[in-house]
């Protein structure tokens, strides 16, 4: 593939005005699929099962099979357009979205065209600054996931240069919404920017709601990050691209800005911009040409005939704007100033998608400060060691105990160090791994001094040096017991000790 002609960020910025679009798809966690009964199971269960075993004859689009709307689904989705704060549609009708790919079973995808469920709304986020932008949703629409496909044989897993591809219909009819931005302005030089927070505000959202766990390593939130350049002082707006299915909040970044400067360079050439998809390349940090992009009359959309409209009542939409939770935005503010954290340590806490973590650390009995430094310290340093979702590997509550057992002066961080390893892999809470390892810090005074002692007649310097004044001397006593003790001594009693000793 050959390398494209990119032209410096800045330069881009001053010949060219950014506009940006976002179309984001969220899996909802629905017992079942959109419109059969085959299960649609939490993410470790759903990556886990053997192909084309999560299916029913809907999904697969068999003769004779007709869909059946999910209740639960549409609630979720009304919950989500009334928290991306979109009106509600009185009525709303599916409609069949014409397309062949081998992942769809019918030839065709149920999904929602003219008559959203939620429109005309708009989501307010938060750069890293602080700075609040207001991003305007379009729509957010109801439909059905396709399937997937594994292409065999070839040195990078595409279709190109693959012998074959093998289709497994699990996901094909995992309920979605697609949220669609209207077009952006004026994010100039900080479009990248955009792109990373507005992603992390609906992934914060559906979180808050409950709908989806938002993973987008796993695919349960994907965004399609649309780019087009205008040049300076004209109205009209350029020829978009819609980069696919970028699969972390920085790499949406990375996609924005390797697309500015891409079309930069085209543009400043005299060239022309084609209107497609695009795939991100993670590895190399650039994106290549997927397939021309249709617009909606390609698609030959037309009413799905085998489904009702989806009328639902206003009491039901008035019930589930009640129960809406806190807006990201303000939760974080007000979780920022209950902890007491600085702008760095919340951001820290924040970039790991910890804070739920963090919150449910300290309802659990443990300090800001504490929770904070075991969720963005070792448990992060374990997780990113063994590649693995931090928020996964103990519950709260376990670091709570943790903590306690600290403050107890039972654990010194060293030896929590070990018991947190031991809990993750699955001996047990805290202090079951204190008692099943005998990790506990010795306290009994009399055992410290007999080590203590020992250590002075290695050493019968040190005592001298302490009584003449030269207190730093103890280190090396120090350092002798805790090697004794194992490290199940606290060094600052091993200190008081020693100190004591010198001063008879």
């Amino acid at each position: 593939m050959a390398t494209a002609k990119l032209m410096d960020f800045d330069k881009a910025l001053e010949m060219f005005e950014p506009v940006l679009g976002f179309e984001v798809h969220v899996e909802l966690n629905t017992r079942t699929k959109m419109f059969s009964d085959a299960p649609n199971p939490a993410n470790d269960e759903f990556h886990g099962a053997e192909p084309n075993t999560l299916i029913a004859p809907v999904d697969l689009g068999l003769p004779g099979s007709l869909p059946v709307v999910n209740a639960t689904a549409v609630r979720s989705s009304i919950s989500l357009g009334l928290a991306l704060g979109c009106s509600i549609a009185e009525s709303s009708r599916f409609a069949r979205k014409n397309y062949f790919y081998p992942d769809l079973g019918k030839n065709y995808q149920i999904s929602q065209y003219d008559e959203p469920i939620a429109f005309e709304g708009s989501v307010e986020v938060e750069l890293e600054d602080g700075t609040l932008v207001t991003i305007p949703v379009e729509r957010a629409h109801m439909e059905e996931d396709a399937g997937k496909l594994t292409h065999m044989g070839g040195a990078t897993g595409r279709i190109q240069g693959a012998e074959y591809s093998l289709v497994d219909y699990n996901r094909a009819g995992v309920p979605l919404v697609e949220i669609v931005t209207k077009p952006i302005f004026g994010a100039e030089h900080r479009a990248p920017e955009y792109a990373k927070a507005y992603i992390a505000a609906i992934r914060d959202i559906v979180r808050g709601l409950g709908i989806s766990e938002a993973r987008l390593e796993r695919g349960n939130l994907r965004c399609d990050a649309n780019v087009s350049l205008r040049p300076r002082g004209q109205e009209k707006l350029g020829t978009r691209t819609e980069t696919k299915n970028v699969n972390s909040m920085r790499s949406v970044e990375r996609a924005v800005r390797y697309e500015i400067q891409r079309q930069a360079a085209i543009l400043a050439d005299g060239g022309t911009i084609i209107q497609e998809t695009r795939h991100w390349h993670e590895d190399t940090g650039t994106t290549s040409p997927g397939r021309p992009k249709s617009d909606a009359d390609d698609y030959r959309y037309f009413p799905e005939p085998d489904l009702l409209p989806v009328q639902p009542s206003r009491e039901l939409v008035d019930e589930l704007r009640a129960a809406l939770p806190e807006q990201p935005v303000a939760r974080r503010r007000r979780l920022k100033a209950d902890w007491g954290f600085t702008d760095l340590e919340f951001q820290d806490v924040r970039n790991g998608g910890l804070i739920d973590e963090v919150e449910a650390t300290i309802a659990a009995g443990a300090a800001p400060a504490a929770a904070r430094k075991w969720w963005t310290g070792e448990i992060t340093r374990i997780a990113n060691a063994q590649d693995r979702d931090a928020a996964g590997l103990v519950s709260p509550s376990d670091v709570a105990a943790l903590q306690g057992l600290v403050d107890a002066g039972t654990l010194t961080d060293k030896l929590a160090r070990q018991v947190l390893e031991g809990v993750i892999a699955g001996e047990g809470s805290p202090q079951q791994v204190v008692d099943s390892r005998g990790l506990a810090v010795v306290s009994d005074d009399g055992a410290l001094i007999a080590a203590i002692d020992d250590a002075l007649a290695a050493q019968p310097d040190v005592l001298a040096k302490i009584k003449d004044g030269k207190v730093q001397a103890a280190g090396a006593v120090i350092g002798a017991v805790m090697k004794a003790m194992k490290g199940q001594a606290d060094a600052a009693r091993v200190r008081e000790l020693v100190l004591e000793r010198a001063a008879q």
